[in-house]
């Protein structure tokens, strides 16, 4: 973080010092909320949790280094009968927020922000990697990207800081709106509108215009405003007309500024494309897989042409780039010849269909030897009433794609998937419904031979990357 003087942070958060010995000392460390985390010099938020609270953990924090605590109330360390140093706020978390705006405001770094209802966590992966070519990158590490997360990864820039790089994530209206706020983007980025959440924000059209809000944020284009948005989405082409920024388009539509052209999946589903833009075009090969991805490419290459980056560059970055944040399209090879895919960190009804697609086209490089396709497939949360419809079309979509197994794990929802694989034609034991992830491990096991390609894919809350950790390691391991 840019070194803040305690005194500096007190009027930043409007709070009040208890037990602090020295004002003018200053936060060189981390600003964080997991006291483990704790650097010498760093600044500690005791944020009330589900089940923890963090002030609980205050005392530790300045044994362990921390300058101060941003808490709701003072601090004294049991143990030690002694006060432990804090800034006392009405709301840890807004102080946060505030805490994070300010230092946005004091970086000479461009900030790039981006949303989407699918694909937000691998393009921002794809920026960073691509913009930390031309200057020091910080970019939000996993999916931190709501009202936490965000002033985390804002915080963790500094004075050498020349791009900034943020997803935003959104589960009703107003959401980004908040985030915008905090860490005004010069550039804004949306990649698609899709089902994810739907159950929260009621429809399509709603959750267009909360994804929207990114776009009103920005600056005119005479200011630098650019918004950077997908011409093969109709919801958020349309959203040119709620900014004053710059539009630019990316897609495979012919009107995009930057577009895909000749895209083929090659070396077991990994897509290869010509690139093109305003100043040229280039070849691009992939590391990662599915076709899903060349889309999220051409964003991220839209985001770096704006930022200076010549297309070669764009291309030979992106032929690069591998994949940061772990569970998402995870593919390892096991010494026997079974492919695990692990895309277990989330799921929503598009995501199912790109990961679908991706396994299939894996597959078929193992026809020949005989190798089959596994479709490990689990709830998708957060949608509603069109629940059990979109987990039926799921179902039915693995069947069309001559997927070889389809095993749905879990309840209601993985019945669902069951249901539509079988009511599209599935027989025998083509699809198959287990109750949990021991059940599905143990068919697995009993049943994978060289050259399948298992590919494990749920909502985060169902915990389905524990089918694939289980594929990955011993016979005799346990499944938790």
């Amino acid at each position: 973080m840019i070194a803040l003087s305690l005194a500096e942070i007190i009027g930043i958060v409007d709070g009040q010092p208890h037990d602090i010995p020295d004002a003018d000392r200053k936060v060189t460390g981390p600003v964080v909320i997991d006291s483990r985390e704790v650097r010498p010099g760093g600044l500690f938020a005791a944020l009330p949790g589900e089940h923890v609270d963090g002030h609980d953990f205050a005392p530790g924090a300045a044994l362990a280094g921390a300058v101060a605590v941003l808490a709701a109330r003072p601090i004294r360390h049991a143990a030690a009968d002694a006060p432990v140093p804090a800034i006392v706020v009405p709301d840890v978390q807004a102080a946060l927020g505030a805490l994070a705006r300010a230092v946005v405001q004091r970086l000479d770094a461009t900030v790039v922000a981006l949303t989407g209802s699918a694909g937000k966590t691998s393009t921002k992966d794809l920026i960073a990697q691509l913009l930390r070519r031309h200057g020091p990158t910080v970019w939000t590490p996993g999916s931190l990207n709501n009202e936490i997360g965000l002033p985390l990864t804002a915080m963790s820039a500094d004075e050498t800081t020349r791009h900034l790089v943020l997803e935003m994530g959104a589960r009703g209206k107003g959401h980004i709106k908040y985030l915008t706020d905090l860490t005004p983007p010069r550039v804004g980025l949306v990649l698609n509108v899709g089902t994810a959440h739907i159950g929260e924000f009621g429809g399509r059209e709603a959750i267009a215009e909360a994804k929207g809000e990114l776009v009103e944020a920005l600056p005119a284009a005479a200011e630098g405003g650019v918004a950077v948005l997908n011409a093969d989405d109709p919801l958020v082409r349309a959203m040119a007309t709620r900014t004053k920024a710059r539009t630019v388009l990316f897609g495979e539509a012919a009107d995009a500024d930057v577009r895909a052209e000749n895209v083929r999946l090659a070396d077991g589903g990994r897509p290869s494309f010509t690139v093109h833009t305003p100043t040229g075009c280039s070849e691009v090969t992939m590391r990662l897989y599915g076709e899903h991805h060349v889309s999220n490419a051409l964003a991220a290459a839209a985001v770096a042409h704006e930022l200076g980056m010549s297309v070669d560059e764009i291309a030979v970055a992106l032929s690069e780039a591998g994949q940061l944040s772990r569970w998402r399209m995870e593919v390892t090879e096991r010494a026997d010849g079974v492919t695990v895919v692990n895309d277990a960190y989330n799921a929503n009804p598009e995501s199912m269909r790109a990961a679908l697609r991706a396994l299939v086209a894996m597959g078929k490089a193992g026809e020949a030897e005989g190798g089959r396709t596994w479709a490990v497939l689990g709830p998708m949360a957060e949608l509603g009433e069109e629940s059990l419809a979109e987990h039926d079309t799921i179902g039915r979509l693995a069947v069309r794609l001559n997927v070889s197994k389809l095993v749905a794990v879990g309840g209601q929802e993985a019945a669902w998937l069951d249901m539509g694989a079988k009511n599209e034609g599935s027989w025998g034991e083509e699809s198959v419904h287990v109750s949990d992830v021991r059940a599905a491990v143990d068919l697995l096991r009993s049943e994978l031979r060289p050259g399948d390609v298992v590919l494990v894919k749920a909502s985060r809350s169902v915990g389905l990357e524990r089918v694939a950790q289980a594929l990955l390691e011993g016979e005799g391991e346990d499944v938790r």
